[in-house]
């Protein structure tokens, strides 16, 4: 029984790094939907520039973790305002395109960096150890991580339902001209999601670093591990991603607990989530709460 809650925290862990990611996805998608190819990419700069700001700088984690956010999150902003503005009207797949030339683009720019390559690892700023409930032993790592992401969630939730620029990102993205006759800015609303998906991917990229170090291959593949929890969550749905994210994190680690030995060479993590996205899918093909668009012909 402990070793399954041990999994089951595990995954829940993990399926909160998943939300936190995918978070970005939906709301570039719900303001102008566009698909973000590049969210690894924004994960892997968080988490290094955190990393830079607590080994180069000196600076303790908390200062470095608001820097890093506050760099990508500008980071976003001004990849919207420079490259993705120019595209507005063009064709979504241009756009998506776009966004996967930019992934290939601060992909090589990192490669140019000594964090190109090598594992890294955020200097001790918790105390050694954790604690045990029900049997589970849980790190300060690993309560850190929850205790983040959730206030990072909780946060974003109060954005949306209460915030006025939270109301005009919701307007834009139920009706765009509505919107506008309402005297909402569209593009400063595209700007400010590509800002958010930013600060969100540099959020997950920092429980990352916490729990498990960090490695460029591993958080640019965070990126695209969060495809099947925006799918199976509703691509337009924040709860949905949350609700996927936890979902997609704890099959994989019972897949891993109870399936690899049964494997040879294991591996059934990756491909036990997707499998039950597919089946999953065959029955709600637009997702757990996404929004199902019916359109004559």
């Amino acid at each position: 029984m402990s070793f399954f809650l041990q999994v089951l925290f595990s995954g829940v862990v993990l399926g909160l790094i998943y939300a936190l990611a995918a978070l970005g996805f939906v709301l570039i998608y719900k303001a102008s939907r566009v698909v973000n190819f590049a969210q690894g990419q924004f994960i892997a700069i968080g988490a290094f520039t955190t990393y830079f700001a607590m080994v180069s700088l000196g600076l303790p984690f908390l200062v470095s973790a608001a820097l890093a956010l506050a760099f990508t999150a500008l980071l976003g902003f001004g990849v919207e305002r420079l490259f993705l503005k120019r595209m507005v009207g063009q064709p979504i797949i241009a756009v998506i395109m776009a966004t996967i030339g930019l992934a290939s683009f601060l992909d090589g720019l990192i490669h140019l960096t000594p964090f190109g390559a090598g594992n890294f690892s955020y200097p001790p700023f918790l105390p050694a150890g954790g604690v045990a409930f029900l049997g589970v032993q849980i790190s300060y790592a690993q309560l850190l991580a929850v205790a983040f992401t959730l206030a990072f969630l909780l946060l974003f939730t109060w954005f949306f339902q209460r915030s006025t620029l939270g109301v005009a990102m919701r307007s834009v993205a139920d009706d765009q001209m509505a919107a506008m006759s309402l005297g909402v800015s569209v593009e400063r609303v595209f700007a400010l999601a590509w800002a958010a998906a930013g600060l969100t991917a540099a959020a997950a990229g920092l429980v990352v670093g916490t729990i498990s170090g960090l490695n460029l291959d591993g958080l640019v593949h965070i990126g695209l591990k969060v495809f099947p929890v925006v799918i199976l969550g509703g691509l337009d749905s924040i709860p949905g991603a949350v609700v996927a994210g936890i979902l997609i994190g704890v099959l994989e680690n019972l897949a891993a607990g109870y399936l690899d030995a049964y494997v040879p060479g294991g591996g059934t993590r990756d491909v036990f989530p997707f499998l039950a996205l597919l089946l999953f899918l065959w029955f709600r093909p637009h997702g757990l709460f996404g929004t199902e668009e019916i359109e004559r012909v």
